[in-house]
């Protein structure tokens, strides 16, 4: 099967029925053609994985298209923003149709989800590689960025953290499959991108970023685009069951800290907005904890043996 039929059988099929107003040119021509709403801007974001980098070898194909959007439209969470298109690049060894097959049905199932649509996209030949490119839209001059943060600002995360982590290393270990080894599997396979959070506090928060290389390493950024520095307990962090049960606290705290890949969000807050967004947040679904704030000396401050220690900003870093 060549590039073009594969296309056609797996990925234009992909294309929900009736495309969103959006779309005036999906799949199937040189350039999708596509439409911002007024008042509204475009905010892009891609994101690769490389196999044996980001995931290990005979992942199955299901988990690889959870995996690739959910990280991709994480980014989009992080922004306030809300999903839109999707553009999709595989390179892949061969052209293995069982292969593609379960990857598109996935794939279709994971876009319903988040409500954004398949747009473009290419495929190769080559080392097994996945990246996706996703759009979204903000209300013009809404976004949320990294930079903000000022000095007594509430740092916040959602979720918990250090379950993908755990759920990697269950994977490195070949781990018993028991009911705590499913759920943190299912963390790291399948990020759920925090895409009604990020817009329910885009009108109280005064910076975000997603989680994608560990606390330490993300709020860093933060700190560097805002000037300013942070102090985080550690014993507030917000650790599951699971985790805790299968890792220990004394491990998955440092997971919490350093794991990476979680893709739950990390925010900051001003006092003065704190109590108005824990209002809006009584309904909703996802946890949302205070685990610090932001200060003026730079650097990253932990709580630990009752007194404020300094820490290297570390996360996962390809090179």
């Amino acid at each position: 099967m060549d590039e073009f039929a594969l296309i056609r059988r797996y990925f234009q099929s992909l294309q929900q029925d009736g495309l969103p107003s959006s779309v005036s040119v999906g799949i199937g021509d040189d350039c999708a053609v596509l439409n911002v709403p007024p008042d509204q801007q475009l905010v892009v974001s891609i994101d690769t994985l490389v196999e044996g980098v980001h995931f290990l070898p005979d992942t199955p194909a299901d988990q690889l298209a959870w995996r690739i959007l959910g990280a991709a439209v994480s980014d989009l969470a992080a922004m306030g923003a809300t999903p839109a298109w999707l553009t999709l690049a595989l390179t892949l060894p061969q052209a293995e149709e069982s292969w593609i097959s379960a990857f598109s049905a996935a794939l279709s199932a994971a876009t319903r989800q988040y409500n954004i649509q398949l747009v473009g996209g290419d495929t190769t030949r080559g080392p097994l590689t996945l990246t996706a490119q996703v759009h979204g839209f903000v209300k013009t001059g809404t976004a949320l960025l990294r930079k903000g943060a000022k000095p007594g600002d509430l740092i916040c995360v959602t979720g918990t953290l250090g379950d993908s982590r755990a759920g990697l290393d269950t994977l490195l270990n070949d781990a018993s499959l028991d009911e705590d080894v499913a759920y943190l599997r299912r963390r790291f396979y399948r990020p759920e991108p925090r895409i009604e959070t990020g817009q329910l506090i885009s009108p109280f928060a005064s910076s975000c970023i997603d989680i994608s290389d560990g606390l330490l390493g993300d709020i860093n950024h933060i700190l560097e685009q805002s000037g300013v520095g942070a102090q985080i307990n550690p014993a507030a962090l917000p650790l599951s069951a699971e985790l805790l049960r299968f890792a220990g606290q004394k491990k998955a705290r440092s997971w919490a800290l350093t794991g990476g890949e979680d893709f739950e969000l990390c925010f900051t807050v001003p006092p003065s907005q704190w109590i108005s967004l824990q209002s809006q947040l009584q309904h909703h679904d996802v946890q949302v904890t205070p685990v610090g704030a932001i200060c003026e000396a730079t650097g990253i401050q932990l709580f630990i043996e009752c007194e404020w220690q300094m820490v290297e900003a570390s996360g996962y870093k390809h090179f």
